[in-house]
């Protein structure tokens, strides 16, 4: 593997509670809004967690065919659009498209649960009306890869193609997995991220049951507060986080704008527990610590993170521990901020998503707020958790973290682009 090959962003797409360009969510994230809104697509009166941060119905139609956009699972439709739109940021239309060695571009976009309605209403289907009413659709609009390979189907890409399902950890594995794919010459560029879409009666009937969700529901705006020390658990969102990642040279070369560089990242496992994290962190710091060795950096270079910060009482800590391991003393430079607060947890589109955030604060040099931090916790120290207000910061060094069940821990690296 060529460590020394540089990775650059070149594109980046969104499907979100705040709509579907990056430039109107990172506004609506500088300026503290929350897109957690009362569930209006189910009825759920009855559930002890009535809201979620839901992506609202929009027009696909610039992007996917009618027919085929009411058949698809909501999650491969947040999956196209979002990675059409990236490709759109990138400055590659259909003329474009065409110049592209299609044999070395590639697709690798996750999901914590894939298919979750489909699976819902197919099922809801067996049991009322019997086998013969069940779709032929109904086993392709629930696995995972489907996503990553209709959207292959449509751009013609031949390169790497499957999913990566590692719950809320799914998105950075597969930008991880993309980054090492150029690095090892098998692409030059590749379309990366996440895509969940679990708002559905069963998707939010399972979390009720594990019992991670707040119940704020008397003002589910303020039910998302990372780090708070009233914080009673996570918020349900959903939606897509995809980047365009290319070879600098391939992006040179095709005079493309360069957004940032992905300096590296790194995946491992807790090994401890099927929903908890190690309550010390060390599973954490480990990922961090490989991750900066990954890309080549040390822990003064980083200056800015994007928490996984989902506003549960044992994850926000243990996050917390694992970065005070790492980084020490320099914590005191830094800054930390939960996009949660604002879009619920996106699950396996999490990083993605959060992803898109980091890359916004290092093209910008602001750094949005964590929403609803009243009462942080002292375990903070000195980190600035960037309470409610946006900051301006000039950031050398992003890292984007996240972890989801089964103990699984990712972190990504980025950085401005400099030739």
């Amino acid at each position: 593997m060529d460590k020394k090959k540089r990775i650059v962003v070149t594109g980046m797409g969104i499907v979100s509670c705040f709509g579907n360009d990056v430039d109107t969510f990172y506004d609506a994230l500088l300026a503290g809004k929350s897109g957690v809104k009362p569930i209006t697509n189910f009825p759920c009166e009855d559930y002890p967690t009535r809201f979620a941060a839901a992506v609202p119905e929009f027009d696909t139609s610039a992007y996917i065919d009618r027919k085929q956009a009411r058949r698809i699972d909501p999650f491969i439709r947040f999956a196209t659009v979002a990675g059409k739109k990236a490709l759109e940021m990138a400055k590659i239309g259909p003329e474009e498209l065409d110049k592209l060695e299609k044999a070395r571009c590639g697709i690798i976009i996750g999901s914590g649960m894939g298919g979750l309605n489909t699976f819902y209403e197919g099922t809801e289907m067996l049991i009322k009306k019997g086998h013969k009413r069940i779709t032929p659709f109904f086993i392709p609009f629930i696995i995972t890869n489907m996503a990553g390979a209709l959207l292959a189907i449509d751009l013609g890409f031949m390169g790497p193609n499957y999913s990566i399902s590692t719950a809320c950890a799914t998105a950075n594995y597969s930008i991880v997995s993309a980054a090492n794919h150029i690095r090892l010459g098998h692409a030059d560029l590749m379309i990366c991220g996440g895509s969940e879409a679990a708002v559905t009666p069963v998707g939010l009937a399972g979390f009720v049951a594990n019992k991670a969700l707040s119940e704020y529901n008397e003002d589910p705006e303020k039910a998302s507060r990372p780090w708070d020390t009233e914080r009673d658990g996570f918020v349900m969102g959903e939606g897509a986080g995809v980047l365009i990642l290319e070879s600098e040279e391939h992006a040179l070369a095709r005079g493309a704008t360069i957004l940032a560089e992905y300096h590296g990242g790194a995946v491992g496992c807790d090994a401890y527990h099927m929903t908890a994290p190690r309550e010390d962190g060390s599973g954490v710091a480990h990922c961090i610590e490989e991750a900066l060795k990954d890309a080549g950096l040390q822990k003064e270079d980083i200056n800015y993170i994007n928490g996984h910060a989902t506003s549960t009482p044992l994850g926000d800590m243990a996050e917390v521990q694992g970065i005070h391991k790492v980084f020490g003393s320099h914590t005191k430079n830094m800054k930390m901020n939960g996009t949660k607060s604002m879009t619920g947890h996106c699950l396996g589109a999490a990083g993605g998503v959060e992803a898109i955030a980091s890359i916004e604060a290092i093209r910008r040099g602001k750094v949005h707020p964590t929403r609803n931090l009243e009462n942080p916790e002292p375990s903070l120290g000195d980190i600035d958790p960037v309470a409610n207000v946006a900051q301006d910061l000039k950031v050398t060094g992003a890292i984007s973290n996240s972890f989801g069940f089964g103990g699984h821990n990712s972190t990504i690296v980025f950085g401005p682009y400099k030739k």
